[in-house]
């Protein structure tokens, strides 16, 4: 579904397609930042797919030319041959293992009932590179549960003793029905190089067309100092492009994004690339691969 723009492909000289799966308010920054670089002459359409494969198969054939979601998925199709390549930081390190009461360590979970969305996801990853260097007496036994908030349902219900649980969902909970969780390790602290979400885009846009990439992160960056300088900006952009109504939930969880640092477009590096891949391997989703291969960072302002 196009959302605004042209009707361009990959990109032309006037402008690029930005493929966005199911925008949330971790993409509305991408979103302004299309708008923003509209007024310097970059007609950018943005399309909204249903899931990151078909976002990377658009990439791939070049009929969009920048996509942000998750960065698993453009490892695997990059190590395919895929022409992809990372450019910038959509949101740090979100997720969290949150408890019930009285759980605090690995070992606390030994045994009993952990959700987790599915084997494949990225938080079931960071939960089990957790687990094999944390609980020293075994494992928890684990319960593919499903979506954010039936894992929260269970853990607050005593279905389950643990779940992963991206910062918004708490918070809304927090807000909504007075639910507090324990928090049992924080993945932004316990493995501050691994950034699970990504910005990406087609190589051949970016070689033909470096102006109009390097505007549109230069506009991403801007946003995010914006709303890290003033929280309530990103409550308005959310009101703006996804008519999101402007209440208590929706400040706390702008906060929190703030206070937990989770905005820096330009906070990419090839090392800390380097280690996204690294744990990437060590999880079993790729070979190995070289950040060079994999990023290019050189249009960050």
């Amino acid at each position: 579904m196009a959302l605004t723009g042209c009707g361009t492909a990959a990109g032309d000289e006037d402008g690029f397609t930005l493929a966005l799966v199911e925008p949330d308010l971790t993409t509305v920054p991408l979103m302004e930042a299309a708008d923003r670089i509209a007024d310097d002459g970059f007609a950018t359409e943005i399309v909204e797919l249903a899931e990151p494969e078909l976002a990377i198969e658009g990439l791939a054939k070049g009929d969009y030319a920048i996509s942000a979601e998750a960065t698993s998925p453009a490892l695997i199709a990059i190590q395919q041959g895929a022409p992809i390549r990372i450019v910038a930081d959509v949101i740090g390190n979100q997720w969290g293992m949150y408890g019930r009461d009285g759980v605090t360590a690995c070992d606390d979970l030994v045994d009993k009932p952990v959700g987790i969305f599915s084997e494949g996801a990225v938080a079931t990853a960071m939960v089990r590179d957790w687990v094999s260097r944390e609980c020293a007496g075994g494992e928890p036994e684990y319960l593919v549960i499903g979506g954010s908030d039936v894992r929260a349902q269970a853990l607050l219900g005593g279905q389950i003793d643990a779940t992963a649980l991206e910062i918004a969902d708490v918070v809304t909970l927090r807000e909504t029905s007075g639910s507090e969780f324990e928090t049992v390790v924080d993945f932004a602290q316990e493995l501050p190089d691994l950034h699970p979400q990504t910005v990406y885009a087609n190589a051949e846009f970016l070689d033909d067309q470096g102006d109009a990439a390097a505007a549109f992160l230069a506009a991403l960056v801007e946003v995010h100092e914006e709303i890290n300088a003033d929280p309530s900006v990103l409550v308005d952009l959310a009101e703006k492009h996804l008519g999101s109504e402007a209440d208590d939930t929706l400040a706390a969880v702008a906060q929190a994004y703030v206070d937990a640092g989770l905005f820096d477009a330009a906070g990419l590096t090839e090392s800390n690339v380097q280690s996204t891949i690294d744990f990437f391997e060590s999880a079993g989703v790729i070979d190995h691969l070289d950040a060079a291969d994999v990023a290019d960072l050189s249009l960050l302002p």
